[in-house]
Parts: structure tokens; sequence; C-alpha cells
């Protein structure tokens, strides 16, 4: 197997801003090294030069000076001349540094005179020193031409135009990069999964789904034990299912457990606005898989480019037809592409294309349905794992009260309970939060600051009611398992039903009893108010659902068993808006009243019921408005003794207030005398006042009539 290349990083685009700040530090650096390094030059004038020689003529010491150098200014004499030296390692000038370099005048120029005076010195200076002194002597180059050349000017002269090079070099690099993006459009987005996050162990719930997809695991970490009996690997494997039901998490499950590089891409990812893009990306896709094979290419949502092809209606070019072409003669065309097992996961295998879903491409189509109750106590424990549960919760009985829960469902379920018992403060999850969880996740959170009217409360309470009656006391109906009347989305309240057993056929009492039920909510406000509401709109429309469906798709009827109704099959609306009709005017008549015979039967069968148990139908409907919310236990209390033992024992033990009235009013009353009393006593005062006015009495009088 070649070794795989690794995925490359996009290119950034450079920023011109942040390159010339950096060449700008550069070339600062640069001088300022330069400058540090080079040695210091001393400035000296000539009269000091001749000084200093001077004296070193007349002096037995060492001459201070060790060379001097006289060149023409631009190799040009009529320019002057430029005096530089160094002085001798021994000697300090002006206290600077000893053996410094120096220069005559700051770099300026001398003329031919000045020049001939100070030949004239250093030659007697040497002459001084005699030749047995010879290394005393100044050091003198003459008329030598000074070209002023170094290796750092050279380097100074060259870096402007090195910037410069580079600054060019970058815009036509990044005009090329831009050029080359052009193209980028053409190539796979393929990801390739490096680390292993997910593995067979976390998916429960899909025992049968896991052995087909470990057996093409097996087949790629083992090709020799198939390929001797002459098996052939799976080309294809398209998973479908309901969305939710972890047809990704099984297609992670296969990239933890294989040990050959595995490719995923959206189907999406294949559609661009330029045309031709998405055949070149397959294209592309393949080949990088080819290159390392063998390897596993993953397209989810593969409905978005495998639609079924059809005659162009719309007009214009149709590029996802040739993305599917593509695709097609990749999988299974001249060319074989051995080693590259494609995996696909989608939950609209009804829209795909016939050929695309024929053996020799997608071998294998496992269906990922939604787990039955076995399955979801697998699921449950799986995401239970990393949660603190209270030891006495029951998941078993937990997954008996989620029917149609997919795992999507589950794992929102477990998270939202969770964040109930963060949100409350508690280390430990309870059952009370896992019911919550359940409630949140079928309607909605609670409304508790939406508050009804009495009328209301009563009228919910006793529409929850009926529902709950048919319930308890029809045979094929749903087991109730919850019913409240908090209100939740767009509800008032509503029962939590479950069935019995779960079954893959539903008969046609069971199908009966369900429209039973749900008509017994407006059964029940019919009954008690005289009267009916809006609030039974939604019970109508699965009602109405229910009844069609026995009549045109089940042959459920007196019409016999013929199918009325079937999907038109236009995959342009998504096979969904339309249904062909296969009947005449004459049969749809009969078809309305078939279903309205249905609903007719149920409505009479749902007001029978609940007048032979209107008792029960009062008691529901009490608790309902003292506590809210029934479970089953509740429930099941109510039916067998007509109270709830919980409730009652609290309400017993209640102080009993009765003879409060009473007391408040004996001490009004006597309050009223004593007042009365000491309102006397100060009249009584009042009058023995000679100054006292009548109408000063009026008002006295007035105000004992307030107070009483």
């Amino acid at each position: 197997m070649q070794k795989q290349d690794k995925p490359q990083a996009p290119r950034r685009r450079p920023d011109f801003l942040v390159i010339i700040i950096m060449i700008a530090l550069f070339i600062g650096v640069f001088f300022f090294i330069r400058d540090a390094l080079r040695p210091q030059v001393l400035n000296i004038s000539d009269v000091e030069l001749n000084t200093l020689i001077e004296q070193s003529t007349s002096s037995a010491d060492p001459s201070p000076i060790k060379g001097i150098s006289i060149t023409p200014h631009g190799n040009n004499p009529m320019n002057g001349y430029i005096v530089t030296g160094q002085f001798a390692d021994d000697f300090s000038f002006n206290g600077e540094k000893a053996g410094s370099p120096f220069i005559l005048g700051g770099g300026g120029t001398i003329s031919q005179r000045k020049v001939n005076e100070l030949e004239e010195l250093i030659y007697t200076h040497n002459m001084a020193k005699g030749t047995a002194n010879q290394a005393q002597w100044i050091q003198y180059q003459g008329l030598t031409p000074y070209s002023g050349v170094t290796f750092w000017s050279v380097v100074l002269n060259l870096l402007p135009w090195i910037a410069i090079g580079l600054m060019i070099f970058l815009v036509y690099r990044n005009a090329s990069n831009q050029n080359t993006r052009a193209f980028d459009f053409a190539k796979s987005r393929a990801r390739v999964a490096k680390k292993r996050t997910v593995s067979f162990a976390d998916v429960a719930g899909a025992d049968e789904e896991k052995e087909e997809l470990m057996e093409v695991v097996d087949f790629l970490k083992n090709p020799k034990k198939y390929q001797d009996i002459g098996a052939r690997i799976p080309k294809g494997v398209l998973l479908v299912g309901p969305p939710g039901t972890g047809k990704t998490l099984i297609a992670k499950a296969v990239a933890g457990e294989a040990s050959v590089p595995f490719f995923t891409i959206s189907g999406s990812d294949f559609v661009e606005m330029f045309v031709g893009v998405g055949a070149s990306r397959v294209r592309d896709l393949f080949k990088v898989a080819t290159e390392n094979s063998p390897c596993i290419i993953f397209i989810d949502e593969i409905d978005a480019v495998g639609r079924q092809r059809g005659a162009g209606l719309g007009g214009g070019h149709d590029e996802r037809e040739q993305t599917l072409n593509q695709l097609l003669v990749e999988m299974d065309g001249f060319n074989p592409n051995l080693g590259i097992i494609v995996m696909a996961a989608t939950n609209r295998p009804d829209v795909l294309d016939p050929a695309l879903l024929r053996p020799g491409r997608f071998d294998r189509q496992i269906t990922i349905d939604l787990p039955d109750v076995r399955a979801r106590a697998q699921i449950l424990a799986v995401h239970a794992r990393n949660k603190r549960l209270e030891p006495d919760i029951d998941l078993k009985s937990v997954a008996h009260r989620i029917p149609g829960f997919s795992g999507a469902d589950i794992e929102n379920l477990l998270n939202e309970a969770a964040l109930l018992a963060a949100r409350n403060n508690r280390t430990v999850i309870s059952i009370k939060d896992i019911d919550e969880g359940i409630d949140r996740v079928i309607m909605g959170p609670a409304k508790t600051s939406r508050k009804y009217n009495e009328t209301e409360r009563r009228t919910v309470a006793y529409h929850e009611a009926g529902h709950a009656v048919i319930g308890l006391m029809v045979e094929h109906a749903r087991v109730v398992q919850k019913v409240t009347i908090i209100p939740r989305g767009k509800a008032g309240g509503y029962n939590l039903m479950v069935p019995k057993e779960e079954t893959f056929l539903d008969t046609k009492e069971s199908l009966l009893a369900s429209i039973t039920s749900y008509l017994a909510g407006r059964v029940a406000e019919e009954i008690v108010f005289d009267t009916v509401t809006n609030g039974a709109y939604n019970d109508f429309q699965m009602a109405t659902r229910i009844a069609r469906a026995m009549v045109t798709e089940y042959g459920m009827s007196d019409l016999g068993p013929i199918q009325y109704e079937q999907q038109a099959g236009n995959v342009f609306l998504g096979r969904d808006y339309l249904k062909e009709k296969n009947f005449s005017d004459q049969v749809a008549h009969e078809i309305d009243q078939e279903v309205r015979k249905i609903i007719d039967e149920c409505h009479q069968r749902a007001t029978q019921v609940i007048t032979e148990n209107r008792e029960l139908l009062d008691n529901i409907a009490k608790y309902l408005l003292l506590v809210e919310t029934l479970t089953y236990p509740d429930i099941q209390e109510i039916k067998k003794t007509g109270g709830l033992k919980s409730y009652d024992e609290e309400a017993n033990n209640k102080p009993k207030n009765e003879e409060k009235p009473q007391v408040i009013e004996a001490e009004v009353v006597e309050s009223e005398n004593k007042t009365e009393e000491v309102l006397e006593g100060i009249l009584k005062d009042i009058e023995k006042e000679d100054d006292t006015s009548n109408k000063e009495d009026i008002k006295v009088e007035d105000k004992v009539d307030d107070n009483k």
C-alpha cells in the first residue's frame, strides 16, 4: 500500500504590508549591526596630524601613527586628495580606542600643496628614525588609487535592488496563485479521517447493520481469506434510513475500525456554480482514492447528486446529471477501481437513480430503521456512560416510554435531562429530569407563564381526560403513560400514549381504536359542556389521515382491497406534492362516504365509552385540575379507587380553618365595642368643657360613625 500523502493546508494570501514592514526591519537591523561592528573612524585636522608627526620626529619614542594613505578623490587629482590612516596599536588619540583609524578633515579633500607638505614631514620623520628602526616608520602608501569599493558597500548598493526584486516576485507569485485557485474548483474537497474517534462499540441498537459493515472492514484487513474462496469485495454500500438513526455514526465507526484511508465528502460538495466542476471533482476524488487504494469513500447525503435523471423539465443544462454520470462511470465503468469501496448515506432512497442502485455499484443496501425497545435501551446505556444517573433509574422502563425515538432523539433526551439537573444545582440526573426531557423532546418546554381562565382549564382537563378514558377502557387502544394540562408548544395539554407492545403491523382494530382515541377529546367536551372548541383540530387531522389511509391504501373498508391513491413519482417536485388519481368521480364519492362512515362509527363508540365511564372521566379531570400532571401509576390508581391517595393524604394533613371566620368576626365585634366605649368617654369629657361649641359636637359624632 502506498504511503498516504498528507493533505495540504490551504495557501494564505500574502500580506504585503507585513512583508514591507519585515523588509524595513531587516534593513534597519542590518545597518545597526554594521555600525556596531564597524571600527570607529576618528576625525583629525591637518594641524593635529602635522603636530603629531613633528613631535614623533624629534622624539625617540615610537611613532604614534602606524600608516598614512593619500588617494585622489574619484581617481582624479583635480578633485583633491583624501587622507586616511591608522594610529599605532599602543597609542590613544584624545582618550579614544588605541589603534583606531582616522580620516583627515572629516573626509574632506586637501590640496596638492598640503599633500606635498605632508609627504615631506613623513619623509623627514622616517629619516630621523633611521634605517635601523624601520619598524617605527610611518608606513606611507603614496598616491594609490582610492576606489572605496568594499564588500559592505557592494551589499548596500545591491540591497534596494534586491528589495525591489523581492517585491516584484511576491506580486507575480500572488497573481499566479490567483490563477491557480481558478482551477482549484475542479479539485476534490474530500477529507481524510485522521483520528479514531468512534468505533463499533459506540454504535448500539444496530447489531445486524454492524455485522454487515464489519465484514467489509474485515475484507480490507484480510483480503486473502475472501479471495481464496472466490469472493469479491462489495463495490458500494448504501445506508438508508430515517433522519437521526445513526447512518453517519456507523460510517464514522467504519472509519475508526478500518486500517485504510477513509475519505469523507458531502453530496453537495460536488455542486458548484460553474459547469463541469462536479464531474471534474468526481474524477479527482477517484484519482486520489486510486493512488491510496485500498480505501473507503463515504458520500453523505448522496441524494443531492444522485437524484433520478429525468427529461430536463424547465430547460437549461442539468449540471447534476453530468456529475451523476461521471459518478456512475467511476464506480463501475470500463476502468475498474480495484480496492475502492464507496459508502453513501441518504434518507431519500426513493429519489435515487436506478442505475446508481444496481449491483456492481451499490451491491448492498443496509436499512437502518428506528430502534425498537431493546435497541432504545442499548442506545440509552451508551449515551448514559458519561452522565451521572441515580442508581434506581431503569433504562428499560424509560425505553418503553419513548416509542418512535431515533438515536438522535435519545441523545437529545439525556442531554436535556442533564441540563435540567445542572440548572437546578444537582449533581445527578433523576427520573423527574428524564420525564421532563421526554416532554421537551416531544412537545417543547413547558409554558408555565401562560395562564388560562378557569373555564379554559376545565375544558382542557376534560379534553385530555377523554383521551385517557379511551386509552383505559378500549381494548386495542394505546396505554396512557402521562396526562398533563400544562401548555407545551402549541398544545394546551397532551396525552403520552404508547402501544402495549411494539409490533410491525397494525390491525384494523388498533387503527379504529386510535381514531376513537383522537375523537375522545371532542366527545368529552360535547358531553360535559354541551359545546365544542377548536382545540381538537389536530386530533381531526390525525383521525382523518388514518381513516383515509384505511380506505385508499390498506383496503380496510367495504370498497375492497384496492389501492386508490399512489404517489405521482415526480422527482422534480420531490415526490411529495402530488398524488396520482386513478379512480373515477363516483369512486371518489364512495371513498368520502367510507371515510365519513369510519369517523362516525368511532365518534359513536367514543361517546358510548365516555358516557358509560362518566365517573372515571370526572375523577381524572378533577385531579388534573388539582395537580396538573398525572403519570401512569396515578391514572391506574384513579381507575381502581376513584381517588389519588398521595394527594388526598396531603390535603387531609393540612390544618382545618373552619372556625376561623367566627373568630375573626368576634374579634371585630369586640374591637368595635372597645372603640365605642373609648369614644363615649371622650364625649363625656368634651361635654364637661364650657367652651365646647355645637359644631365640635357634630364633628365628634361624625368621627364616631366613621370608626364604627
